[in-house]
C-alpha cells in the first residue's frame, strides 16, 4: 500500500497529460496515470495496440509525457524487454548513468491471448520491467469479441446470449496465477477504486529489481453496458463480489490485500455473484428465472475459487 498521500501525488508531474480520447467512463487512463504516479524515476512505455494505445496517440497529437513506442498486438512485453536489454547495454557502456524504469500497457487480448508468448518469454527471461494488464475482459477496440479473459456468461459479439448459448460459455483464465507459476519477484492483481493499493502494487512492481505483472479491473461501460459514470463503482463490486480479489505475490508469498483482506478476516461484507451480473448489461440474461440454477452454479464456483485463494494466503 502507497504511503504517498493525495497532496503528494497530486504535485507531481503528469507522465500521462489530459486530453485523450478514451470513452467517457473507461478507467483505463485512471489506472495508467496511478501506475505511473508510482515512481520518480525516468520510465519509458511499450504499448501495445488497443483502445488505449490508439486513444493516446492519435496524429498529430500525444499525452504522453514520457519516452512512449507503440508496438504491435501481440508483442508489447517483446518490445519492452528490447528497452530494458538497450539500457542495460548502454549503462554497462557508461553512456546512461540514470536509473530507469520500463512498463508495457496492455489489453487482456494483448496479454491472456495474442500477446502471451512475447509475455511469458520476458518473465522467464528476468527483464527488470513491469506488464500491466488492463483487464476488461473482451477485446473492446475491435468490436468486444470474447478473449479470454472474459467470464463465464458474458454476452459479446462473438458469444451473443440468445436461444442457443447463455453468452460465452468457456470460464476465463485465471492469468495472474499463470504469472505466479513463472515465479517471478512481483505479481498482483489490483483495481482503480482503491488508488491507494495500486499505487503501492506498482511501487513494488517498479522497484522489484526484476520482472513484475500487474492485473488491473478495468471497466469499459461501451462492453459491459454500464453508465459512463460507474467505472469506480463497477470496480469496487468487482472486488467485494470476490470476482475480482485483490491480492499479491512477492518473493514466493500470496498476501491478500485491501478490500479483500478484510472481507477474510469478516470486516467488510462479501456481495453476492448476481450483485455483479445485475448491473451490467452483458449479464442481463442472467438475471432471468431460466438462468437461476447456472448462477448458482457460477456462485458456487466462485465461493470454492475464493476459498482456495483463502488457503494460499492462509487466512
Amino acid at each position: 500500500m502507497s504511503t504517498r498521500s493525495i497532496k503528494d501525488l497530486t504535485k507531481l508531474e503528469p507522465k500521462m497529460a489530459s486530453g485523450h480520447r478514451l470513452c467517457a467512463g473507461c478507467a483505463e487512463g485512471i489506472i495508467a496515470r496511478q501506475v505511473l504516479m508510482a515512481t520518480d524515476k525516468p520510465v519509458a512505455v511499450a504499448n501495445a495496440t488497443g483502445c488505449f494505445e490508439v486513444s493516446t496517440s492519435i496524429y498529430p497529437y500525444t499525452s504522453w509525457n514520457v519516452p512512449w513506442i507503440h508496438t504491435a498486438f501481440g508483442n508489447g512485453a517483446a518490445t519492452c524487454a528490447g528497452l530494458e536489454a538497450a539500457y542495460q547495454s548502454l549503462k554497462k557502456q557508461g553512456k546512461i548513468t540514470d536509473e530507469m524504469r520500463f512498463v508495457s500497457f496492455a489489453g487482456d487480448g494483448a496479454t491472456y491471448d495474442i500477446g502471451l508468448q512475447a509475455l511469458s518469454g520476458a518473465m522467464e527471461r528476468g527483464h527488470h520491467m513491469m506488464h500491466v494488464c488492463f483487464n476488461n475482459e473482451a477485446y473492446m477496440n475491435t468490436g468486444i469479441q470474447r478473449s479470454s479473459a472474459t467470464q463465464f456468461g458474458a454476452s459479446t459479439t462473438t458469444s451473443p446470449a440468445g436461444s442457443v448459448i447463455p453468452g460465452k460459455g468457456e470460464y476465463s483464465k485465471d492469468m495472474t496465477m499463470v504469472m505466479i507459476a513463472h515465479d517471478i519477484p512481483y505479481v498482483a492483481q489490483a483495481s482503480p477504486h482503491n488508488w491507494r493499493d495500486l499505487i503501492g502494487k506498482a511501487e513494488k512492481g517498479f522497484e522489484c529489481g526484476g520482472p513484475a505483472f500487474l492485473n488491473v479491473i478495468s471497466t469499459c461501460p461501451r462492453g459491459w453496458r454500464t453508465a459512463n459514470d460507474s467505472a469506480i463503482s463497477m470496480a469496487q463490486l468487482a472486488v467485494q463480489t470476490c470476482v475480482w480479489p485483490l491480492y499479491e505475490y512477492e518473493n514466493g508469498k500470496l498476501t491478500l490485500t485491501a478490500d479483500s483482506e478484510r472481507i477474510a478476516v469478516g470486516k467488510q461484507e462479501k456481495k453476492p455473484l448476481m450483485d455483479w451480473f445485475s448491473a451490467q448489461g452483458r449479464y442481463k440474461h442472467l438475471t432471468k428465472d431460466k438462468y437461476i440454477p447456472l448462477v448458482q452454479t457460477l456462485q458456487e464456483r466462485l465461493d470454492a475459487k475464493w476459498e482456495r485463494l483463502l488457503k494460499l494466503s492462509k487466512l
